[in-house]
């Protein structure tokens, strides 16, 4: 499941840098941070002991759907309460080993990390941030930034913090009462990072909300979670609502683009130049290029630019501030792959009426089962009728798919299948616990989520514990061995052909199972020296424990083996989709990379991504192709993306949902260095006379 920022909590941790709670009192105390999922169950703790010498020590770990970091701090404040000695120990969410060291002496600064090595010379303040780490350093710099209001936190190794108040309330629980305030940090990651705090002279961190999600507070006060929820999210929909009006240009009236190079979806080629014409976000025309002018109001100059159809991002978890990378990356459909079911549906609303800038969302059902591994989303399961309620609940709010996960009780899952299927819904998801990828064949289930889940058919059992980590080392050490023209492979392989049972592979989000602690992440090379400093340090943190050259060279091999098979899959006629559950928009352009890599061709690659899409929504009618009648998710491109595929990436304008949009006004806006350096205006055209009579 995606590693979300807000979106999955792995990426939190490394990219938000150790957003958290501090214990800011002087004399030595013991102060304790629960830590829960969305359903309130309680997955972890913080444990901050600050002695009588200054030495704060931190433990911190949470398991949540069987993986979790597990690290311990300890730290030493500076006078201007930066960090003056930095050291954390332990492992990350996937089990890689994290031992990370800072220290300050006067104006010299130097760490090390497994990932990285560097020193630099500082003056003034400057607060250090941790590639993993607790949730304690959020509160050091809230503390260090409310010293100084309105001047900025210098960051190490670079970059800059600043914070600004959107809200303050009283808040109470158990007969105590509290005044806590809303914070915005910018200028770490790609959107700003919210966080409740004390209030005062000197303010810590009171509590991390992340709607629909999870939450961290002091212990005590978790009941206060909903109301500092529904707070947060009205802060956050101003800033939101800014950002979309500043961002969409709305099209009013009939547009016209001229002198596009359309990508045809249904044949995978490029056609002749023609001018496309969009009316209310829809295409009302496409005709050649050059033709009269039929009544715009405005027009695109596409300049020879390849017009593609919208893409379809077939994995998704989407959340509030990761639109606009979508959109920026031509992503105008995301198939959600499983959320909390209310945060969705106000997502929906909140696109669906322009005030969230994003794409158009796909929602897929999510369905677990109850153990200690649980992903705490959607609807938690026990039993037939539970899980018939909750299907019912799917179809009712227009959900076209179900996705079942890991925890999913098997003994149902054949008549769950056959009961979403009576309500007219797709079904797909991850392998059940002791299941097979050919079991969950046997179950009717549609399509198969992840490389993984269809590898493990082959180097697992039924008694493989795929609700832990186990589900990504196994295919890592034992793929690299297996035969992809053995008998049980070409097998499985006809049976996907013959039920024209889907995969969706997200081989981009498996890349990681081989990047080595200090290499750059393979789907990340293109873009790392485009994206923000903290950003390009995370992309080279190694998540899987990988102890010698040996261990590396093995896990390369499997992978390349899982690149493999799905050019395997493709050749043999088995349909693909194309899905990241990662960083969204770019992993997308790396996924099309991958395929190509797999063995399609760059235009085959960019159908998966457009034509398969749309139909394995159901939403052929309206979306992934361009022509008269369907929605206008149009995708200016400069380059060849149909020949070379990482020009996938040179996105000029997008237009989606009536609105233009440029990716380098979005990039530009989360501090990303734009991918293209002119883009087609938008002109008002001269009125035309409609009296045809007088013509």
């Amino acid at each position: 499941m995606k590693k979300l920022l807000a979106l999955a909590l792995a990426v939190a941790v490394a990219v938000a840098v150790a957003a958290g709670l501090a214990v800011t009192a002087h004399g030595a105390e013991t102060m304790r941070c629960d830590i829960h999922a969305e359903n309130g169950k309680r997955i972890g703790e913080q444990v901050v002991e600050r002695a009588d010498d200054g030495l704060v020590t931190v433990r911190f770990g949470f398991k949540n759907n069987g993986r979790g970091p597990d690290l311990t701090e300890q730290f030493r404040l500076a006078p201007d309460g930066t960090l003056a000695h930095y050291a954390v120990r332990g492992h990350s969410t996937y089990g890689a080993v994290v031992d990370e060291h800072f220290e300050r002496v006067g104006d010299q600064a130097n760490w090390h990390s497994t990932s990285e090595k560097g020193s630099k010379s500082v003056s003034g303040a400057g607060m250090y941030v941790p590639l993993n780490g607790s949730f304690e350093s959020a509160s050091i710099a809230i503390a260090a930034l409310a010293a100084k209001p309105g001047v900025s936190l210098a960051l190490l190794p670079s970059g800059t913090l600043t914070q600004r108040t959107l809200d303050q309330l009283d808040v109470a629980s158990e007969g105590k009462t509290r005044t806590v305030q809303l914070v915005a940090q910018t200028g770490l990651g790609l959107s700003p990072k919210l966080f409740w705090a004390t209030t005062g002279a000197r303010p810590h961190l009171f509590a991390v909300v992340y709607p629909g999600f999870m939450a961290v507070t002091e212990q005590g006060w978790s009941g206060t979670v909903k109301l500092l929820a529904a707070r947060q999210k009205l802060a956050e929909k101003k800033m939101l609502v800014e950002l979309a009006g500043r961002l969409q240009h709305k099209l009013d009236g009939l547009t016209v683009v001229r002198n596009a190079r359309v990508f045809d979806s249904a044949k995978a080629v490029l056609g002749p130049l023609s001018d496309v014409y969009v009316l209310r976000g829809r295409i009302s025309a496409v005709l050649p290029a050059g033709s009269p002018l039929r009544g715009a109001v405005n027009q695109i100059d596409a300049a020879g630019r390849v017009m593609l159809p919208g893409l379809f991002d077939m994995h998704g978890h989407v959340g509030r501030w990761e639109g606009g990378l979508n959109l920026a990356a031509g992503v105008t459909s995301v198939r959600d792959m499983g959320n909390d079911n209310a945060e969705l549906q106000e997502i929906l609303d909140e696109t669906a009426n322009g005030t969230l800038l994003g794409p158009q969302v796909v929602p897929a059902g999510f369905l677990e089962g109850e153990s200690p591994y649980s992903a705490n989303m959607g609807f938690v399961v026990n039993n037939l009728a539970e899980s018939k309620n909750a299907i019912d609940w799917y179809a009712e709010h227009g959900y076209p798919q179900l996705k079942i996960y890991n925890s999913f009780p098997k003994a149902v899952l054949r008549e769950s299948v056959a009961y979403a299927h009576g309500r007219g819904m797709r079904v797909s998801g991850h392998i059940p616990a002791g299941m097979q990828a050919r079991d969950a064949l046997d179950a009717g289930f549609d399509e198969i989520q992840h490389i993984n889940q269809v590898m493990l058919n082959f180097v697992g059992s039924g008694s493989t514990e795929t609700r832990t980590l186990e589900r990504f080392v196994l295919p890592a050490e034992k793929v690299a061995a297996l035969d992809l023209d053995a008998p049980v492979v070409r097998k499985f392989i006809a049976r996907l052909k013959q039920r024209q049972t889907v995969v969706d592979a997200t081989l981009a989000t498996f890349a990681f199972l081989k990047q080595k602690d200090g290499d750059i992440n393979e789907p990340f090379v293109a873009i790392a020296s485009h994206m923000p400093p903290d950003v390009q340090r995370a992309f080279h943190v190694g998540e899987m424990k990988i102890a010698d050259a040996a261990t590396l060279q093995r896990y390369e091999k499997s992978y390349a083996k899982m690149v493999e098979f799905v050019g395997r899959l493709h050749r043999a006629g088995v349909p693909l989709v194309a899905g990241t559950d990662e960083l969204a928009g770019f992993t997308m352009q790396a996924e099309l990379e991958l395929l190509v890599k797999a063995g399609l061709t760059p235009a085959q690659a960019i159908q998966v991504a457009t034509r398969n899409g749309a139909r394995y929504t159901r939403t052929s009618d309206a979306r992934g192709a361009i022509s008269t009648g369907k929605l206008a998710d149009l995708v200016l491109v400069d380059g060849e993306p149909t020949v070379h595929i990482g020009d996938i990436r040179k996105v000029a304008a997008v237009i989606t949902r009536g609105y233009l949009v440029y990716p380098r006004e979005i990039h530009q806006a989360l501090g990303i260095e734009p991918f293209v350096a002119t883009v087609p205006a938008l002109q008002a055209l001269a009125p035309v006379s409609s009296n045809i009579a007088s013509q």
